[in-house]
């Protein structure tokens, strides 16, 4: 799809039928890629329904950097609506993870969009700071080398030292990344070229340094005022903490949520079966 000058990568699974609002999918970051939802692909057959997934501007087969005066909630806000018309999507499900989640939170309440049937927001969050609070609640569970190492990165605005990025990764492998093995579904160990110019400019250097263009994403007050159906996702260890989601649940009227309590960030992949069943239920009652 033409985009900006640019072009967007979209991805369709199944046919459209009647009465069965297609699922368009949001991923996260910014910068990620659209690979890791195609685990959930089998939902088109399962229960007959177009799903709809796509590469955000500046990453996966969309990619670009040297813009960094792209990298704003509006860039990737427009590009959705862009892509709802390209596609002649009247009516949808509009799953988002993470970062995707906060896109249909800003969507709902900045955009007010017609046509969105429910919204499924999946280890996100309702504001940076909550996030960032949480994040740095738990690094004080990580060994005291690695909490240094952190606290000296932040201090210094250096973050691209040996420590630093050990401790990093292994905050990431406790509470975000899937544990991956040669069994694992080809989507998620294919090589992606993540945007980390988008990433970086857009949050920042790392989960718990919001310092980006997102910085001061808060939207506690207006999700109050959002009637759309909405289904909170969360895993147990998640970066989303039960926290979090318990802040989303008791805000956002007439919603629902599911905890995970196998998972860590990607609830579809660390337990597909599950989610699947649970998304199935929820589009169907809502279409």
């Amino acid at each position: 799809m033409p985009y900006l000058g640019h072009k967007t990568y979209y991805r369709i699974v199944g046919e459209r039928k009647e009465g069965k609002a297609p699922l368009v999918l949001l991923h996260g970051g910014p910068g990620s890629t659209h690979n890791y939802f195609e685990v959930l692909d089998r939902v088109a057959d399962e229960d007959d329904r177009q799903i709809i997934m796509y590469d955000q501007i500046g990453c996966g087969n969309s990619y670009l950097d040297g813009c960094p005066e792209l990298w704003t909630k509006e860039t990737w806000i427009n590009e959705l609506d862009a892509l709802r018309k390209h596609l002649g999507l009247d009516k949808i499900h509009l799953l988002g993870q993470s970062w995707g989640g906060m896109m249909c939170v800003i969507y709902a309440c900045d955009y007010k969009p017609e046509g969105v049937k429910s919204y499924i927001l999946s280890s996100t969050l309702p504001s940076s700071a909550i996030w960032e609070k949480e994040q740095k609640r738990r690094v004080g569970y990580l060994p005291q080398e690695m909490q240094d190492a952190i606290a000296e990165a932040e201090r210094t605005g250096k973050y691209e030292g040996e420590a630093y990025l050990k401790a990093v990764d292994e905050f990431m492998n406790r509470h975000c990344y899937a544990t991956l093995t040669e069994d694992s579904p080809e989507c998620l160990t294919r090589p992606k070229k993540a945007g980390g110019e988008a990433y970086v400019a857009g949050w920042g250097p790392n989960e718990f340094t919001p310092i980006g263009s997102l910085k001061d994403y808060d939207y506690t007050k207006e999700l109050k005022e959002v009637q759309t159906p909405c289904l909170i996702i969360s895993g147990l260890v998640d970066l989303c903490s039960p926290l979090i989601a318990k802040t989303m649940y008791d805000i956002i009227p007439n919603s629902e949520w599911e905890l995970f309590e196998y998972s860590k960030h990607m609830c579809f992949v660390d337990e597909t079966d599950k989610y699947v069943d649970v998304l199935k239920k929820w589009m169907n009652q809502n279409d």
